[in-house]
């Protein structure tokens, strides 16, 4: 707490952001980008409009989770995990929930810079997208306290992300486009898994009914290692629909992705889990890297 003290308002604010989970935000761009490459529709500048919304949207809900955590009571003093802006004091209720309206509307605004890529049922995305981002930990059916944050990651931040970035460029949603979202939602929402495996006691003393929570340690690391199978399996099965191999390339992460479940599976303490959140975060990077790639090579 004391180094945390220590810290400029910037650096305070860099940290409130939560700069390990940018990469949910990223990657499905990324990927629906490369989509859009290897079918010849890339659009960089409704690639960026993407990535900027999407990133807006990740941040949002980062600090409206900071600031409904704290009014719930879930991120006490017996928080494991890293200290919380607003729970630690170094960000007053009031500062972070204009924050977050700050940023929604700033993802709202970007967001209709879309409509003219992909039409007025983009705002209805956009809203849906804000309202899920605070509806992430806001309420008393909170996603994040009701089991159901999972799912709401694999959506948002893999299909409906991943398709609506190749759809803003493309003009159209194709099959491809919901099977390169899926490994991307998967990936992201192991990051969640981690980070509620590392949280299971305290969050069942703030009523934070996460699958981890409700379901066992046993159950995640069983979650952990599906999501895990079937997003490595997906390049197989495009392989399989006649893509080239060059759409194996992501599997020379399985290695990496293998070892993340055996120190799921042997770690001990808080701190062992703080570092493979940030690791299964750089996994779903470098997944995301790889498998676009893959798809660019692929161009038709």
């Amino acid at each position: 707490m004391n180094e945390l003290k220590k810290l400029n308002r910037l650096q305070v604010w860099f940290l409130a952001l939560r700069p390990k989970t940018l990469p949910a935000a990223v990657s499905p761009v990324l990927v629906g980008s490369a989509l859009a490459f290897k079918v010849g529709h890339f659009d960089r500048v409704a690639a960026l409009l993407a990535l900027s919304f999407s990133l807006l949207i990740q941040i949002g809900t980062n600090f409206a989770n900071d600031y409904f955590d704290f009014k719930k009571g879930a991120d006490g003093d017996n928080r494991v995990g890293p200290k919380r802006a607003v729970a630690s004091g170094l960000v007053t209720p009031k500062a972070m929930r204009s924050a977050t309206a700050l940023v929604f509307s700033a993802a709202f605004l970007l967001g209709l810079f879309l409509v003219s890529r992909g039409g007025v049922w983009m705002i209805a995305v956009g809203v849906a997208s804000i309202l899920c981002g605070i509806w992430y930990t806001a309420g008393r059916y909170a996603l994040a306290y009701t089991g159901l944050a999972d799912l709401f990651v694999f959506i948002f931040f893999g299909l409906v992300a991943v398709t609506c970035t190749y759809y803003v460029q493309v003009g159209t949603v194709s099959l491809d486009a919901f099977l390169v979202a899926v490994p991307i939602g998967l990936l992201t929402a192991n990051i969640l898994v981690v980070n509620n495996y590392r949280d299971m006691e305290t969050d069942a003393l703030a009523g934070k009914r996460t699958l981890v929570v409700r379901f066992g340690r046993g159950y995640a690391r069983a979650q952990f290692a599906v999501s895990q199978l079937i997003a490595f399996l997906m390049p197989v099965y495009l392989w399989y629909l006649g893509y080239s191999a060059a759409i194996f390339i992501p599997l020379i992460l399985l290695p990496l992705a293998f070892s993340h479940y055996k120190r799921l599976s042997k770690s001990k303490n808080p701190q062992e889990q703080i570092v493979l959140l940030g690791d299964t975060g750089k996994l779903l990077a470098l997944f995301a890297i790889t498998f676009s790639l893959g798809l660019v090579l692929n161009k038709a």
